[in-house]
């Protein structure tokens, strides 16, 4: 079946292209041209104007739809995967809390069988359980240690599917653990830390290529006693090479941090990321007397300080553009390409250009999904262009 997509603007690597077309045959891009006359014996979808982007790519998801991936069950991974589907998260590394050292053993298995049969899943991000305790938030002090190479390296040893994990890298065998994950092409990031510039620098040349929710878990410049520091977060500013992600839920983090983050990382060092609760794109009741919903974002029932987000993609690029006054192309990329590199699933994801997979974002000029392909299949429930 060959499809055309005709009647857009159309988001490539060299800018916008108006009133192409996206051909797309067995679930990849055929072509991208700047034509829209009809080809032959190809399905037709008029996108009526709107913006044709790539899908985007979830590579910090804890849950959503109800479920969490750290609940290591098939119908955890399925539930949560297609939630941030119906939103444009067209490919989804699943997130684990900090949990036992036997639950990740669980989830990997888990995360094995699922990227056999759901092509959206395309690895695991592990965060933590080695998270230095004074940053780490006093939900997961059961599960926290330092590194161990007795755990770590068995079961890395044992699995092509981890291809993220983050921990504070200052904790005792934070470095040999970064020097280790990152040699075996595993993205490397900083989380839940209180590294100031020298540490980072060491994290940085372990191979801590990332820093996870960046502002959030971290400090900035501080004082003790009477002298003035640096904190995580100016000394990630400071070294070029290393890509942040963003919590660009509006609640998060302001709108001139946003701005700040875009201006001095770039957009090709700057990832958004939803850090999604199992509460994102979920209609039911909150099951845990600990949280509490107000004002779209998760908060301790105590009210002491946010618990984690609700957001899905497409409300993460709603926010850079209607808030941040980011460029709409400069959102997606953050929220499509970026990730894709940084991850290392650039080959085939990420862009609109011939050969990749068929992932595609319809958004109207409000950034509202109307549509989403996966593999150049609508994913059912979305098609809304014609209503």
């Amino acid at each position: 079946m060959l499809t055309q997509l005709i009647n857009g603007h159309i988001l490539t690597p060299q800018g916008w292209i108006k009133d192409g077309s996206v051909l797309i045959s067995n679930g990849k891009i055929l072509e991208v041209t700047n034509s829209d006359l009809a080809v032959i014996g190809a399905k037709v979808i008029d996108v009526k104007g709107m913006n044709i982007v790539p899908g985007f790519v979830g590579m910090h998801i804890h849950g959503g739809g109800g479920r969490d991936y750290t609940e290591s069950t098939t119908e955890a991974f399925e539930v949560a995967t297609k939630a941030h589907l119906m939103h444009g998260a067209t490919t989804v590394f699943p997130t684990l809390t900090s949990t036992s050292f036997e639950n990740i053993i669980r989830a990997v298995r888990v995360c094995e069988e699922s990227m056999k049969t759901n092509k959206v899943i395309k690895g695991l991000h592990i965060e933590g359980p080695y998270l230095n305790p004074k940053m780490a938030g006093h939900q997961w002090e059961k599960y926290l240690s330092e590194p161990n190479p007795d755990e770590y390296v068995g079961l890395i040893e044992s699995t092509s599917c981890i291809r993220r994990w983050d921990i504070s890298p200052e904790i005792n065998g934070g470095y040999e653990f970064g020097k280790y994950t990152s040699s075996k092409c595993i993205l490397t990031a900083i989380t839940h830390t209180e590294a100031e510039y020298d540490d980072i620098k060491k994290a940085f040349s372990a191979g801590f290529t990332h820093a996870a929710h960046f502002y959030n878990a971290m400090p900035g410049f501080h004082k003790r006693r009477e002298y003035k520091y640096e904190g995580t977060v100016e000394s990630v500013y400071l070294t070029d090479g290393m890509s942040v992600e963003v919590i660009a839920d509006g609640k998060h983090l302001p709108a001139t941090i946003l701005k700040l983050v875009y201006k001095l990382k770039g957009v090709d060092q700057t990832c958004l990321v939803t850090d999604a609760l199992k509460y994102a794109a979920f209609d039911g009741e909150v099951d845990d007397p600990e949280y509490v919903i107000e004002n779209d974002v998760c908060k301790w029932a105590d009210h002491s300080s946010l618990a984690g987000s609700l957001a899905t993609m497409d409300k993460l690029v709603s926010v850079m553009v209607n808030k941040a006054g980011i460029p709409l192309e400069d959102a997606v990329r953050m929220a499509s390409e970026t990730p894709a590199k940084i991850i290392g699933v650039d080959e085939s994801k990420g862009t609109l250009q011939k050969g990749k997979d068929a992932d595609i974002v319809i958004l109207d000029k409000d950034t509202n999904v109307r549509c989403v392909f996966s593999f150049g299949d609508i994913v059912e429930g979305t098609n809304t262009m014609i209503h």
